[in-house]
């Protein structure tokens, strides 16, 4: 069985080509049109010579003949060469919407290349439903492209530092402590003098429950009590009453992950005292979905999965989410039309409308100590004169 590969050409536009083309099918094309295949050749301005060498070298590698070679008579397709056309034009025909989709796609990707005033900026960064708006937002006003790819904000930091994007972004408690897990995951990363921090955003990070928080789980103590353990809860009898709540998790690595870490050690929890600490979910929205579907009581995340999926929200704290770069990029045309963005008026307006967000010095380039203490660095005593 052969398999088919996909391929395409940039070339100026010529009305009236086919939207995929294959080179055996345009020379099937031309022999069965013509009757010939000196014809065939000239209508494709070949010479006979590398049409009949490539009839032959197809026959060999499809192990068919695909012309009819009778000599003093006109060539034709052989019964093969006729079923490779008719399957090529029911697969033309009925994959014809699909194709130009896929060549329109294609073609606004490239327009990006070939606009001059045009920008592209690679982004790693934890997810976050406000940066998906961003993307929205920087293409449709201000023709900058954001190539995102969510992971952990952990991840994220070391793709920048690594080279393989150019803006990362990342969050963490408002003024986090500096003997905090943040302080001791984060300091190593990012370093003064070679990042610089621009604000971004706010955002509230809490329980995502059932709709009308049917347990009635209020506080991140209730994850380590039993389903009917509280008074509001509205249980039936024996129906899971003394089973423990069931928590989704994020996975290792990214920032909600570290800041679910964060509030047990300061509300003196254990992960052993969670059921499903173990377990691990890709983003706010899967956490969303698992409570959703049932498969869980409660999972951390943003109040605005909360709010798409018809869910309950139990705002436990408010975060700040940073975008951090390299000092030497800030001067880069992408990263210039990113800051201009963020100060504008419309994205602010456009950020404060998502459930639970609010601008925080967005687009500023913020000192390091401002926004994570641990990088305060003590001024130097001046002499007294004497």
């Amino acid at each position: 069985m052969h398999k088919v590969q996909l391929s395409y050409a940039l070339k100026p536009d010529e009305p009236g080509t086919p939207l995929l083309r294959n080179s055996l099918l345009d020379l099937l094309h031309a022999v069965q049109a013509s009757g010939s295949i000196s014809a065939a050749a000239k209508a494709m301005q070949f010479s006979y010579r590398h049409v009949w060498g490539e009839l032959k070298r197809w026959e060999a590698e499809l192990g068919q003949d695909l012309i009819v070679w009778d000599k003093g008579q006109s060539a034709r397709l052989s019964e093969f060469g006729d079923k490779l056309l008719w399957a090529e034009r029911q697969a033309q025909a009925r994959l014809a919407p699909q194709i130009a989709a896929l060549r329109a796609d294609l073609e606004r990707a490239f327009a990006v290349a070939f606009d001059p005033e045009a920008h592209v900026l690679t982004f790693y960064a934890s997810h976050d439903d406000a940066l998906a708006c961003l993307h929205q937002h920087a293409a449709a006003h201000a023709r900058l492209h954001l190539d995102i790819r969510f992971t952990g904000s952990v991840d994220a930091i070391q793709a920048l530092n690594q080279g393989r994007c150019v803006m990362a972004g990342f969050h963490t408690l408002h003024q986090p402590d500096t003997h905090s897990q943040s302080a001791r995951i984060y300091q190593p990363l990012l370093k003064p003098g070679l990042h610089k921090i621009i604000g971004f955003a706010s955002r509230q990070q809490g329980l995502i429950v059932a709709r009308g928080n049917p347990l009635g789980i209020a506080a991140l103590h209730d994850l380590a009590r039993p389903v009917g353990g509280s008074a509001t809860a509205s249980v039936e009898p024996n129906a899971r009453a003394n089973a423990p709540l069931r928590f989704v998790n994020r996975a290792i690595g990214t920032g909600t992950r570290l800041l679910l870490d964060e509030l047990l050690a300061n509300a003196s929890i254990t992960p052993q005292q969670i059921a499903g600490y173990a377990s691990a979910e890709p983003s706010h929205a899967a956490v969303a979905q698992a409570v959703a579907s049932g498969r869980a009581d409660a999972g951390l995340g943003i109040a605005a999965s909360a709010q798409s999926h018809g869910l309950g929200f139990v705002p436990l704290i408010e975060e700040r989410y940073h975008l951090v770069c390299l000092k030497s990029a800030l001067d880069q045309p992408a990263v210039q039309a990113l800051l201009a963005v963020l100060r504008s008026r419309d994205w602010q307006a456009a950020l404060a409308t998502i459930t639970g967000y609010a601008p925080a010095e967005s687009g500023q380039v913020l000192a390091m100590h401002k926004l994570l203490p641990w990088w305060a660095f003590k001024r130097p005593r001046m002499a007294k004169p004497r």
